[in-house]
């Protein structure tokens, strides 16, 4: 909970960065799509009236999460926190991972094939923690910002942007797609055109914008400051004895809802 907490702060202030910086599943899925490019010499793009429905279906699930933790009575929540299903779900996922079903493992590959061929398909489409922090990072004073008179229409940050966003055509990003990665700026060949910052880089003067070392620091230094302030405050522990994981995770596979 703790680090939703830090990831969130994350999106409210440097926009989905939490994606592309972060999450050990966006970097697994762009090693599987620049593998897919290396087999296939290219990645598909599906059509735009195909591409907006499914990018919907990660809210549906965001909705559908929300709707469950927010329908739940608070006393309710603190009971399950303290039940022997909650003490055994972290064994009980990784049996999951370990001893995969064949729905589960149907799936799973799925997504893996989907992802060799479509950069990102599960960022893009499926993943409800990337929509909740798309949906926070539109509250981000930070964007990608373009000057106009400076940019001489070479579109190579819409070609390189791995959200597919046409950043050329903006003067500055809102999209929730956007995930801070920066690749654009890194793409553009004419310096202080495109920046991660505050306001619109000017021609004349050096604006403040954010370097990819300095995003980095930002996101750990943000991340770790919640983990920090958590253990201080003594809410970094669980609340469940060890004594009671020690009797409890041995019979992780009987226990049930």
């Amino acid at each position: 909970m703790l680090l939703l907490v830090a990831f969130i702060v994350i999106s409210l202030l440097l926009k989905k960065a939490f994606c592309s910086w972060l999450c050990p599943v966006g970097t697994l899925s762009e090693l599987i799509g620049d593998l897919g490019n290396k087999l296939f010499g290219r990645q598909c793009v599906l059509p735009r009236w195909l591409d907006i429905p499914l990018r919907g279906v990660k809210y549906l699930l965001l909705s559908f999460f929300l709707y469950i933790a927010l329908l739940m009575p608070a006393q309710a929540i603190h009971y399950f926190m303290l039940s022997p299903y909650s003490v055994v779900m972290d064994v009980k996922m990784l049996d999951f991972f370990r001893h995969m079903g064949t729905a589960t493992l149907i799936s799973v590959t799925v997504l893996l094939i989907a992802s060799l061929f479509i950069r990102h398909a599960w960022c893009r489409y499926l993943c409800p923690y990337g929509a909740l922090m798309g949906v926070v990072s539109l509250l981000s004073p930070f964007k990608i910002r373009r000057n106009a008179e400076s940019c001489i229409g070479c579109g190579k940050c819409a070609k390189n942007c791995p959200s597919r966003i046409p950043v050329d055509k903006l003067i500055q990003v809102r999209t929730v797609e956007c995930t801070g990665c920066m690749t654009c700026v890194e793409s553009c060949p004419v310096a202080s055109t495109l920046t991660f910052s505050l306001q619109k880089p000017a021609a004349n003067k050096k604006a403040f914008a954010l370097s990819g070392w300095l995003m980095t620091l930002l996101v750990l230094g943000i991340m770790f400051a919640v983990i920090g302030y958590a253990m201080y405050a003594g809410v970094w522990q669980s609340p469940v004895p060890e004594e009671l994981y020690r009797r409890l995770i041995p019979q992780a596979p009987m226990i049930d809802h």
